[in-house]
């Protein structure tokens, strides 16, 4: 990560420090990837192919900060696969970013485009920064320096990042108008969707704010309705209360559903009697995080964790729920928001206590869709009204859920490997019909 001293105490340029040490989570991938290609038998030159990723960008710039000093940054942007259509995936700043979670991250997404059946596949990037360290004006330049840097790695037919962990509207709105700068002055226009999750007057589309939080809802909806279990009275927990997380809660609530427990990187909170999420998202926005809520108590990380709920959502970062802390657990269902949340020992925790999980690659795909539509609506010259965008999501959530849980019965195993297996089959058929070039 980029060390920083204080504001008024900046030397001209730092130099990155050694990154903490932290679990490997494409060694993840790769024994989800490995699982589900096993039981499936996916044809071994096929494995090959999906096994690597086709291009990873690294980049370092530098950026004149406030002060007039300089700072190097490194950014990354990895492409996995695009056999099914242009490279889509988000950026993240985050100080925990590198090559490996960058190659992990894209790979997740080839996987989640194709169960959904979205023409994209897999891309992810970002910058190893801790964008609270900085100002607002320097994380815009920042932002348009690194999208200079990339220069033709991104474009509208060719690779389209999005938000993802502390990015934004905002931040989409600096790379398009940076990526605009660079083309003809002709062409500008018929590239606006070269990003994603841009604000409403920038091209955005309505909805793609709470996406991802709407699909988790309504993937656990369309769970609940399975399992004859009623959401009118039941309890959740909430890891992480950014974008994803705050509007999982605040969409949960409508069904009378209770909020008695919340995580973020500030703290722990509890209130078995609920706690508001609407009222929560408003403290949390001012006060930079959920530590000192008043209408709640402070807890611990383990007490969090053990808390009895009927539901939790994950929306924080990778690796949460693993072999030390899955047996904290006490709920009927995890609904990954997050990325990656929950390891391989993890899920074999949860399994052997009989705790439901709708896994990430469907779960949490609601922000990739809309982003889609929102690309459409771009390349049509069209506005979608919300209505029309939360029922195309629905369907394609739905009828995700509905695929895997086909899988699910197919091969009797569990819905994150069948969830893969559906993604693998589709990449499979397509690379078997086109050939292998020359």
């Amino acid at each position: 990560m980029i060390t920083k001293t204080s504001k008024t105490a900046r030397t001209s340029i730092k130099v990155p420090s050694k990154p903490a040490e932290k679990t490997n989570v494409y060694r993840n991938v790769v024994r989800q990837f490995n699982k589900a290609a096993d039981l499936m038998g996916l044809d071994p030159d096929i494995r090959k192919i999906l096994s690597m990723t086709n291009n990873e960008i690294i980049v370092h710039f530098p950026v004149k900060m406030d002060e007039g000093g300089v700072e190097m940054f490194t950014g990354y942007r990895v492409q996995h696969n695009n056999v099914l259509g242009p490279y889509k995936g988000g950026l993240r700043y985050h100080p925990a970013v590198d090559i490996d979670e960058v190659r992990a991250l894209a790979t997740w997404m080839t996987w989640k485009a194709a169960i959904v059946h979205i023409p994209y596949g897999g891309a992810k990037g970002g910058i190893q920064i801790d964008p609270s360290s900085y100002s607002f004006t320097e994380i815009e330049r920042i932002t348009r320096r690194f999208t200079y840097a990339l220069g033709n790695n991104i474009g509208p037919e060719y690779d389209i990042p999005a938000p993802d962990v502390n990015t934004n509207s905002q931040i989409m709105a600096w790379i398009l108008d940076t990526y605009l700068m660079t083309m003809p002055a002709n062409e500008r226009q018929r590239c606006i969707h070269v990003v994603t999750g841009k604000p409403l007057e920038a091209g955005g589309s309505v909805g793609r704010d709470k996406a991802t939080g709407q699909g988790i809802v309504f993937s656990i909806e369309k769970w609940a309705e399975d399992h004859g279990f009623s959401l009118d009275g039941a309890s959740y927990m909430v890891q992480g209360f950014g974008n994803v997380g705050s509007w999982s809660a605040r969409l949960l609530k409508p069904y009378g559903s209770r909020l008695i427990a919340v995580e973020d990187v500030t703290g722990a909170i509890f209130n078995k009697a609920g706690i508001d999420p609407d009222n929560l998202a408003s403290y949390a926005k001012e006060s930079g995080g959920i530590s000192g809520y008043p209408h709640a108590a402070s807890i611990d990380h383990r007490t969090f964790l053990s808390t009895s709920a009927d539901i939790f959502i994950p929306a924080a970062l990778e690796n949460q729920i693993t072999e030390e802390t899955a047996p904290f657990l006490n709920v009927k269902l995890v609904a990954e928001g997050a990325n990656g949340p929950t390891d391989p020992d993890g899920d074999l925790i949860l399994e052997k206590k009989g705790i439901d999980i709708i896994p990430d690659v469907l779960c949490n795909s609601g922000g990739v869709i809309v982003s889609y539509f929102e690309w459409l609506q771009n390349k049509r010259s069209e506005f979608w009204e919300l209505d029309e965008v939360d029922s195309k999501l629905r369907h394609k959530i739905i009828g995700a859920y509905e695929r895997v849980h086909g899988r699910v019965n197919d091969y009797e195993t569990d819905w994150r490997t069948a969830a893969y297996i559906i993604a693998l089959s589709r990449l499979e058929k397509v690379y078997k019909e086109r050939g292998i070039f020359p």
